[in-house]
């Protein structure tokens, strides 16, 4: 298991100490990007962790969205993508074809990278209606780390948010994820 966390503007510093990935917050709806996403980037690539970023979904322009995301966020072969899928500071959310609509557009803008759905286990249970998660599932389901309860394949378990987001990858090594990240097919000639 690789160990890693995940960060947005809240944390103006981080320790990347014994961590094998970061994932950084780029954007959320259409008009946010994080002020702190560049210096976030360089500690991670600094101490040569996996790098991934996400945007935080709001109900409705899937598309708009998606474009706004990959607009604003860095492309380098490796990196990984997400979308979080959760409730909004305003109690919406984003529908689950809303969801499948941002991966698949963030697929077909970026066809050689890995796209991610990221989502806790009540959103996961309750709310997803086609299983849809891209190239891989995401989830927050907080208690012992690699055991979230769950029934669907993961790559990445969200165990705790205390101190920190902290995640554990099923990957047996960096060298592993980075190989997932960019697969032989998908790199650029």
């Amino acid at each position: 298991m690789l160990h890693g966390i995940d960060v947005s503007a809240y944390q103006t510093d981080y320790d990347t100490h014994g961590l094998d990935f970061v994932f950084v917050k780029a954007t959320e709806g259409r008009s946010y990007v994080n002020p702190r996403l560049k210096s976030q980037v360089k500690r991670a690539r600094d101490a040569e962790c996996v790098i991934g970023f996400y945007h935080f979904l709001w109900p409705g322009h899937a598309k708009e969205q998606a474009e706004y995301f990959l607009e604003k966020t860095p492309e380098r072969e490796g990196d990984v993508l997400a979308v979080d899928w959760e409730q909004t500071g305003e109690g919406t959310r984003a529908s689950n074809a809303d969801k499948d609509r941002f991966i698949r557009e963030v697929k077909e803008l970026r066809p050689h990278h890995r796209v991610l759905l990221y989502c806790n286990r009540t959103f996961w249970i309750n709310h997803d209606t086609s299983s849809y998660a891209g190239d891989g599932l995401w989830i927050a389901d907080y208690g012992k780390p690699a055991a979230p309860r769950i029934e669907a394949a993961w790559r990445i378990h969200q165990y705790t948010d205390d101190p920190l987001d902290r995640n554990v990858a099923d990957f047996s090594s960096r060298q592993a994820m980075r190989d997932w990240a960019a697969p032989e097919g998908a790199r650029r000639s």
